[in-house]
């Protein structure tokens, strides 16, 4: 757009005025400079960007995000500016980053733990200082994170392994109810109810409705992505923000229910141990004054959700990978009945896998589900020479840096990207440092068991020889298909089937 290209003019303004110029004349020269010198005195950042121009500037910046999304946004001004850049998010000085150096900075120093996003819009979520996800308040930040580092690690990382194969198993058992008339399979709600079995009997232990509690969760996603960057004023029109705040309440009043009935059952357990678990720790925490109720409630639906919102997705690509590549098909298929065979898959695999390990990887770098990360900075600093006061919000466009450096085939999905190490300040899928992904571990293994329990079952075909890369998108707070597309489905194929062996 033009006016985010316009520099900074300066005008002599006395020189214009003449001996014989009207009074009126002259204020409005005055006046003209006087905005003019306002323009070039906001628009003095080293940092490239678009131009300031009177606040206009900032104005369009901020509607690019609410109008593109905040992908597509910081996609369009790396593109336009560079790997390190400024704009505006609510009239607040933002970089947007895709510079491994940068990044690596970031991340490993402590004064960037803290996140931006609306006041209001986070306090409608439930995230405004509380949870783990978006929780911008350093301090509170680090009482809850002990607790999912605990949850997600460990004993629990080996449950997991047993509790992710066994929900698999049981919903593929039970593959007709997410299937359409003509037999093809909803692999994104299929997956959503496996993940939020999995997270369940993990973190919470109380029965719950899957198929409504993965479209409450659906629901609470999208009000998250509408509500992050919304101007104040937004929150002034109640019929903008209602349909939003109505999807919070119906997720957060069924989590309220699920969690009121684990503190009955820990208040009638004989044995404390047979309910110990995420969810137990917290509610202790809370009985020791340690955390509210609030945070309480925050933290739970956070874990439950975090695996449907995300990785659901990030296997609903993979799959449709797999499908176009035959070859990597075939690849982790020799690897499974290598490691694997025909016995039960078990924690002490998980490291052998390495041509799944490559395939998630590669998959997660080419087709990533969340390629942004979103910071503020606490302290003055410089990064690459650039200065960065406090207070500026920073959002690290991951994606893009994975398609920029060190891969020698940037732009093309093949394990060729894995077949050495890569550092890890070239490949950050989990970000690392103080506030890195408390679940990427867990999360590994997550994938791994689900790839290899349904592939060992299931060879997949996409309709239509759909692929990801022509597949309709929104690139917002993360980036999801667009689920009202009717070629989403795919055909599962029984391993054991004629048509199987055909392929």
């Amino acid at each position: 757009m033009v006016l985010e290209v316009l520099n900074s003019v300066h005008y002599n303004v006395t020189s214009m005025v003449t001996e014989v110029a009207p009074v009126a004349s002259i204020a409005i020269l005055l006046f003209t400079g006087f905005l003019l010198l306002v323009w070039n005195y906001e628009d003095t950042s080293s940092i490239p960007g678009p131009g300031y121009f009177l606040g206009i500037g900032p104005l369009i910046s901020h509607c690019r995000f609410l109008w593109m999304g905040i992908g597509s946004a910081c996609n369009y001004y790396n593109k336009m500016y560079g790997e390190f850049m400024r704009v505006w998010i609510c009239g607040e000085e933002t970089l947007i980053i895709s510079k491994s150096s940068s990044m690596f900075h970031i991340m490993k120093h402590s004064h960037y733990t803290s996140r931006f996003g609306s006041k209001l819009g986070l306090q409608c979520i439930g995230m405004h200082e509380k949870g783990i996800i978006f929780n911008n308040n350093p301090a509170l930040w680090k009482a809850v994170r002990p607790f999912f580092t605990k949850a997600l690690s460990g004993p629990g990382l080996v449950r997991m392994v047993t509790v992710c194969a066994d929900s698999i198993t049981k919903h593929l058992d039970r593959l007709e109810e997410v299937c359409n008339e003509l037999g093809y399979v909803d692999v994104l709600t299929l997956m959503r109810r496996i993940m939020l079995d999995t997270s369940n009997k993990l973190f919470l232990g109380i029965p719950l409705d899957e198929r409504a509690i993965v479209v409450k969760i659906q629901g609470y996603f999208d009000a998250w992505q509408a509500l992050l960057l919304k101007p104040d004023i937004f929150f002034k029109i109640s019929w903008l923000c209602r349909k939003y705040e109505k999807s919070v309440k119906d997720l957060k009043d069924a989590m309220e229910i699920l969690i009121e009935e684990k503190r009955q059952r820990i208040s009638t357990a004989e044995k404390l141990e047979d309910c110990m678990d995420f969810a137990t720790e917290l509610i202790f925490a809370e009985k020791r004054g340690d955390l509210t109720r609030e945070n309480v409630n925050q933290c739970i639906l956070e874990m439950l959700i975090a695996a449907p919102d995300t990785m659901s997705v990030s296997v609903f690509f993979m799959l449709f990978l797999i499908a176009k590549h035959p070859q990597v098909e075939e690849a982790i298929m020799k690897e499974i009945q290598t490691v694997v065979g025909e016995r039960d898959i078990r924690i002490d695999d998980m490291q052998k896998l390495k041509v799944v390990e490559n395939f998630i990887y590669e998959s997660m770098r080419y087709q990533p589900v969340v390629d942004l990360v979103m910071r503020k900075a606490l302290e003055d600093d410089v990064i690459d020479g650039y200065p960065v006061k406090k207070g500026t919000n920073i959002i690290l466009n991951i994606g893009r840096m994975h398609r920029l450096e060190f891969f020698p085939k940037p732009n093309e999905f093949t394990l060729e990207n894995f077949a050495r190490n890569v550092p890890y300040r070239y490949f950050q899928p989990f970000g690392f440092g103080p506030r890195a992904c408390a679940g990427k571990y867990i999360a590994m293994v997550m994938m791994k068991v689900t790839l290899v329990t349904l592939l060992r079952r299931f060879h997949v075909q996409t309709l239509q020889g759909r692929c990801v890369e022509k597949m309709q998108k929104k690139h917002d707070l993360s980036l999801h298909p667009d689920e009202t597309s009717d070629l989403l489905g795919m055909i599962f194929i029984p391993r054991n089937s004629d048509n199987c062996l055909d392929h």
